[in-house]
């Protein structure tokens, strides 16, 4: 259902200066540069776009906010690529109503992290997502990102949830790291469930074991590169697959030379006149060291 390059979209806050070191706190949705990213990312090629993920702050977005960025991705989308919304939460009560909430905006997919904070068992990570595929009006995409949530789905709890709901999950963003798990995921639950790399840094190696794309941080700021990237990887077109991964490396090391979206965020306003820097407390803007890494990482890609 879902394949090729992802960006997993920052969320443009309008920029209030604070006495507390200058730092660049996020003021105001931007519905405007928002509406611009979303239109840029679709002209560069980007295959489907993810709304209000860890990128794009969801965690400090009240449910209406959250939900009106949401719309405005659907709405801007006009069709012609699909939005996944970010609809995750530890408490699963809540999970089940963001997925209305989703669907009621018009997304396509969910994309449901597991229980953070509780810390469930793999039983309880299973019978989170039993409910949530009983009540779900949306096919839902799994995103497993233990170094976020601390829980692991898995490879026998993601087969067995796959297994049992075959029609609600129809593919895994794959934050994990742990790249024997594409194999172990293609033989228990075959290969037409779409495994997206969640580590920018390691999507050619995912697609080379079966992956079939990215939900990317650098496809914000590298589109059509991460665009053709993936390209390269699905047509076989390795040489092509290895140069630009070259390319693109030591942008997605910079993406995370501090605090994410930090990085991803100051990489935005160098290579968009104008756009937004605003961030949501308690992110803070990058440092020094990892603005001359992001700086140097765009010049490598040749974006400045």
């Amino acid at each position: 259902m879902f394949s090729g390059s992802i960006p997993a979209l920052v969320t443009p806050f309008a920029e209030v200066v604070s006495g507390g070191g200058g730092d660049h706190v996020g003021g105001a949705f931007d519905e405007a540069a928002f509406r611009a990213l979303v239109d840029w990312q679709i002209e560069e090629g980007s295959s489907a776009l993810v709304a209000c993920g860890t990128t794009g702050e969801a965690a400090t977005m009240p449910k209406d906010e959250h939900f009106l960025v949401v719309r405005t991705c659907v709405d801007q989308t006009k069709g012609r690529v699909p939005v996944i919304a970010g609809a995750g939460s530890n408490d699963t009560a809540v999970a089940v109503d963001n997925l209305k909430a989703a669907a009621d905006a018009g997304a396509a997919a969910a994309l449901m992290v597991p229980p953070y904070y509780n810390r469930p068992s793999q039983e309880g990570v299973y019978r989170h997502f039993a409910l949530l595929a009983e009540r779900s009006p949306l096919p839902i995409v799994l995103y497993n990102v233990p170094g976020r949530t601390v829980t692991d789905i898995q490879p026998a709890t993601l087969i067995r949830i796959v297994t049992a709901f075959p029609e609600v999950f129809v593919g895994v963003k794959d934050a994990s790291g742990a790249l024997p798990r594409v194999s172990q995921h293609r033989a228990g639950v075959g290969p037409d469930f779409a495994q997206l790399s969640g580590n920018d840094d390691l999507a050619r190696a995912f697609n080379a074991m079966g992956g079939v794309g990215c939900m990317a941080v650098t496809a914000n700021v590298a589109p059509r590169l991460c665009a053709e990237f993936q390209a390269a990887c699905a047509t076989g077109d390795t040489a092509r697959a290895l140069a630009l991964h070259d390319r693109l490396y030591p942008l997605h090391d910079a993406m995370f030379a501090d605090a994410s979206p930090g990085p991803v965020k100051y990489a935005m306003a160098r290579v968009r006149a104008g756009f937004p820097e605003g961030l949501r407390m308690p992110m803070t803007w990058p440092g020094e060291a990892a603005r001359a890494a992001v700086d140097a990482a765009l010049a490598h890609a040749e974006l400045l």
